[in-house]
């Protein structure tokens, strides 16, 4: 056990020589007075000092877009305030509905695992999320606290090595990696109630001062704000994500002669872009990508309506695909008045390799085999909702033994970036690089050709939806 100490309190500041007025006087020599105002303007300056900081970490803070990236700069931000070297934020929404994560720093994985074996009503962020246990107080294993409702008050424990009275398994975890101190803080909004924690931990005992106390706590209330607006974009993101999923075809048809693959890459605001596969009579199979106009929630149920009408379409009069687009168009015009929508609409039989494609204002497809790659140019025409008439003649088209055709949205050429010319260029020289070995699998040729016009991954977050349907023909 060590020898009981006093705890240091922990400084932002670094060591720099003391200002002429208020250095200590040599001995033997009376001070000088401070001149009149001088103590005035020493706190003038020392509150615009703070302020400045403050303007430039929250000015940091709120150039980040994601909740991991937040917590990672609200703990930077954090350390630097109170003096200390490495930290932990625990996400905890009250409401329950998620998502909950913890980050650290200057602690590996399995640091926080580690620290996560102490029992969480021992740890300052535990007390702090589940509230302060009822007849606790000031110098109890709690650990010291300042003023506010239960559980939404700092947590200051200054010797985590010295004081018996903590959880034994505490000031082992914490013997075992190196703190001796901890201060924590809420991260709480009125709005949306307590989200978590953050705890700050030093490598001796420690404590921040009041200075520090007050502008971290200034700091940890915008954070949380901050956080709050993050939280509630990362759940609308994930329920547009589940929606488009579950419009999304989970599985393609198997037809005779064909086979399919889809891939979607979402973007983060939700789009309207599609795909579709269905068996038609007769052995025949209807191949449809699409793209409404808009994003977010609205678009997703345009995008879902038109996509089951196309399907129905496609049953009754399928094999004249200029008829069913025809048909959706005028169904657009009459239901979504202020939306407009492209799509490409194809007629195949896998037996003979033959397909009819019309298209409305929509990207050609791209064939792709041994001996060509190359798009097949579908008339000029407007998307749907355009015009108040639409028409637009269809395109023939026979397959070699081995091809795949590759239907996808505008959106794959817009985050290609660049003129239009040049993205079709990259596509199609990605198309053509598709290796040998994967051009039997229409699912790696989808995927080869992905990987090399998008570099940045699905991740983007500023990207566009892309849907992609690839049919090979045997």
């Amino acid at each position: 056990m060590s020898a009981p100490h006093l705890p240091k309190v922990a400084g932002i500041d670094p060591t720099v020589p003391a200002p002429a007025h208020t250095a200590t006087p040599l001995p033997g020599i009376p001070a000088v007075a401070p001149a009149p105002g001088t103590l005035i303007q020493d706190r003038l300056a020392g509150w615009v000092s703070d302020l400045t900081t403050l303007h430039e970490l929250t000015e940091r803070l709120t150039r980040t877009g994601t909740l991991d990236d937040a917590l990672r700069e609200l703990l930077r931000a954090g350390a630097a305030l109170v003096g200390a070297r490495r930290g932990m934020a625990v996400l905890e929404p009250a409401d329950g509905l998620g998502p909950a994560t913890t980050i650290g720093l200057g602690l590996a994985h399995a640091d926080l695992g580690t620290i996560e074996t102490v029992p969480r009503s021992a740890t300052s962020y535990g007390r702090i999320l589940d509230g302060l246990p009822e007849g606790a107080r000031e110098g109890t294993p709690e650990g010291r606290r300042d003023g506010g409702p239960e559980g939404s008050r700092p947590v200051a424990v200054p010797d985590l090595l010295g004081d018996e009275r903590l959880d034994p398994r505490q000031r082992e975890v914490a013997a075992r990696l190196g703190f001796a101190a901890s201060y924590a803080v809420p991260l709480v909004t009125e709005a949306a109630g307590k989200l978590g924690a953050a705890v700050w931990l030093y490598d001796e005992p420690a404590e921040p001062a009041e200075r520090q106390r007050h502008l971290v706590g200034l700091y940890g209330q915008y954070a949380s704000e901050h956080l709050a607006r993050l939280l509630e974009l990362e759940r609308g993101r994930a329920e547009v994500a589940t929606l488009t999923e579950e419009l999304v075809p989970s599985r393609l048809p198997r037809v005779p002669g064909v086979r399919l693959a889809g891939r979607h890459v979402p973007g983060p605001q939700g789009g309207g872009d599609w795909y579709d596969a269905l068996p038609l009579p007769e052995g025949a199979l209807g191949l449809a990508v699409g793209s409404v106009s808009g994003s977010g929630p609205s678009a997703l149920a345009a995008m879902g309506r038109l996509r089951a009408s196309l399907r129905a379409y496609a049953v009754m009069e399928g094999e004249d695909p200029v008829a069913v687009l025809s048909d959706l168009e005028l169904l657009l015009r009459l239901t979504e008045p202020a939306r407009s929508a492209t799509a490409l609409f194809a007629y195949a039989e896998p037996a003979q390799r033959k397909l009819v494609l019309a298209g409305a204002g929509h990207a050609p497809p791209l064939v792709v085999g041994e001996r060509r790659t190359e798009y097949i140019e579908t008339s000029l025409s407007a998307p749907l909702g355009m015009l108040a008439c639409w028409e637009a003649p269809s395109v023939d088209l026979v397959v070699e033994p081995g091809e795949t055709l590759l239907l996808y949205t505008d959106g794959l050429l817009r985050r290609i970036g660049g003129p239009v010319d040049r993205a079709f260029a990259r596509l199609h020289a990605a198309a053509a690089s598709v290796p040998k070995a994967d051009r039997a699998d229409p699912g790696a040729v989808a995927d080869h050709v992905l990987r090399a016009v998008l570099p940045e991954g699905p991740e983007d977050a500023e990207g566009e939806d892309v849907v992609m349907l690839a049919a090979r023909f045997d």
